[in-house]
């Protein structure tokens, strides 16, 4: 291409870019979140906190494959899990994830 000379803004550019650890960790992030299910389940989780018998009542599956799903989640630290007796309850690992599912949300909805 003749004329193209954006050399600072390519320099600027790349200067801007996260470290590959941090994109890496990202497009997991993303990847996980690109499934429907978790998606559900993130969502629902992002209004309070649920148990595995409530999750699987939200998002219509049973227990087992919620909690396969909870692993992965949880695997990324996208949820917690919290024991009260024999009961397991489920949220959202931090706020970070609460905002990143309202963003994309009003993206969507937009």
């Amino acid at each position: 291409m003749t004329g193209h000379n954006h050399k600072d803004a390519i320099r600027s550019a790349k200067r801007g870019l996260a470290s590959e650890e941090t994109i890496a960790g990202m497009a997991e992030t993303f990847k996980v979140l690109g499934d429907q299910t978790r998606l559900k389940i993130v969502f629902a989780l992002s209004k309070q906190e649920l148990c595995v018998l409530d999750i699987a009542a939200v998002v219509a599956m049973s227990e087992s494959a919620v909690s396969h799903q909870l692993r992965l989640l949880k695997s990324l630290r996208l949820v917690r899990q919290r024991k009260e007796g024999k009961m397991v309850f489920y949220s959202l690992d931090d706020e970070h994830i609460e905002d990143l599912i309202r963003v994309a949300s009003r993206h969507s909805e937009e």
